[in-house]
Formats: structure tokens, C-alpha cells, sequence
């Protein structure tokens, strides 16, 4: 069990079972909404709990997919593919102790030009 939340506390998230390894993205919008790149867990929705749901506000940032995000302060803790019964929860949102490690590097073709990644983590350009 693993329990996390936005910075306010108004969004409270409990997680049941071990996280899946996490990913960086470096994408142009993950960049853009979390102001560098975003490490997440993808999760099957039965197993991810969100009490304060009615504080998230989802955007609908693309075709494929919307962001979630605490309405009251702007912490961004979620992604979901559109039809899809899988969420992708935010690292930072998660307490300590994770119990898992990076485990690559998604979209490191859109990177920033103002950092290397440098780690030896399999990257896929996309």
C-alpha cells in the first residue's frame, strides 16, 4: 500500500499493491505542465484510490489522453489514456518510501536542451 497527495492535501491518493517501475518523460507538454520532465507509475485504475476526486480538474491536453490536476494548487498528479482502464500517477505525489527505482526514459528525443540524461536508463525517442 502506498498513500500520496498534492502539495495542499486536498487530493489524497492510496495506491494498493507495489508500484510499477517508473518512467521520465520528456515530452514537450509533460515538460510544459510540470516544468521540467514528469517521472510517473501506470497503474490499473482498481488499484489506484482518490479521495477528494472532486478537486481534480482534467484537461484534455490531447487526442489520446487528459492530465489531472489539483484545482486549488496546480499539482500535477495524473495521466490517462482515453479508453484505456490504466492511470499514470505522479512520483512526487507519492510518500516516501516508494520501494522502486527509474526505470527509463520516455520521449528523450523532445527533451530540453538545457540538460543531458545521462543515467544509462534505456531511452525510447518516443
Amino acid at each position: 500500500m502506498h498513500k500520496g497527495s498534492c502539495l495542499c492535501g486536498a487530493v489524497q491518493i492510496t495506491i494498493a499493491g507495489e508500484l510499477a517501475p517508473p518512467n521520465a518523460c520528456h515530452c514537450s507538454q509533460c515538460r510544459k505542465q510540470s516544468g521540467h520532465f514528469w517521472a510517473s507509475t501506470d497503474l490499473p485504475m482498481d488499484r489506484v484510490t482518490i479521495r477528494g476526486e472532486a478537486n481534480v480538474t482534467w484537461f484534455n491536453a490531447s487526442e489520446i489522453a487528459t492530465r489531472g490536476f489539483c484545482r486549488s494548487c496546480g499539482s500535477f498528479l495524473f495521466w490517462k489514456r482515453h479508453g484505456r482502464g490504466e492511470i499514470a500517477v505522479a512520483m512526487g505525489a507519492i510518500d516516501s518510501p516508494t520501494g522502486t527505482q527509474l526505470s527509463g526514459h520516455i520521449f528523450s528525443a523532445d527533451k530540453g536542451d538545457y540538460y543531458d540524461i545521462a543515467d544509462g536508463l534505456p531511452k525510447s525517442e518516443t
